[in-house]
């Protein structure tokens, strides 16, 4: 029998993959909102235009569902902690393997793993990216020069990221400026 997992991970095309996610919001009442879709579509371009050795399909389908038991506003800090943790727990009960579940929940750097996977260090560019450039409730988004100073001198200072130079180099590439 097919499993969720199974469908969603099976389907390549894009925006019908975006679809499926956007139902199980509807059913589920997973967090799935504009920011989700941004994201995974600057991981979708980052991946192609970079010529990126990993799996695109399955670092797509994890941007769309990795935040899928976040709250939409919350201030309580061990909510926050949670959200990637509690959101791998429900995706495993959809079928998702274990390493997906992983991947998801690297996002961030509250559990620390010293055998990370390569395609959460790209989860977690987009994610703090997405967040710097996008307006919040708090704040206005930052301009992409500042969101990217912000990303690597303040939000990944002193952390690894396989990818933050090819991200650097990415963002600059699109923006139409030298790195």
């Amino acid at each position: 029998m097919e499993t969720f997992a199974d469908y969603i991970l099976g389907e390549k095309d894009y925006a019908k993959k975006m679809e499926i996610a956007y139902y199980l919001q509807k059913k589920a009442n997973i967090f799935f909102d504009n920011s989700v879709i941004l994201k995974a579509e600057i991981a979708r371009l980052f991946i192609e235009t970079m010529n990126i050795d990993v799996d695109e399909n399955l670092v797509v389908t994890a941007c769309l569902l990795y935040g899928c038991k976040k709250n939409i506003v919350s201030y309580d800090i061990e909510k926050i902690k949670r959200y990637a943790i509690d959101g791998a727990e429900y995706l495993s009960t959809l079928g998702f393997p274990k390493r997906f579940c992983k991947i998801c929940t690297e996002v961030n750097r509250y559990i620390k793993d010293a055998d990370r996977e390569k395609e959460s260090d790209i989860l977690e560019l987009v994610d703090n990216f997405g967040g710097l450039v996008l307006d919040r409730p708090e704040r206005k988004g930052y301009p992409i020069d500042e969101a990217m100073n912000l990303l690597e001198n303040r939000n990944l200072k002193g952390i690894e990221n396989k990818y933050l130079e090819k991200f650097k180099e990415f963002i600059y590439l699109k923006e139409g400026a030298v790195a």
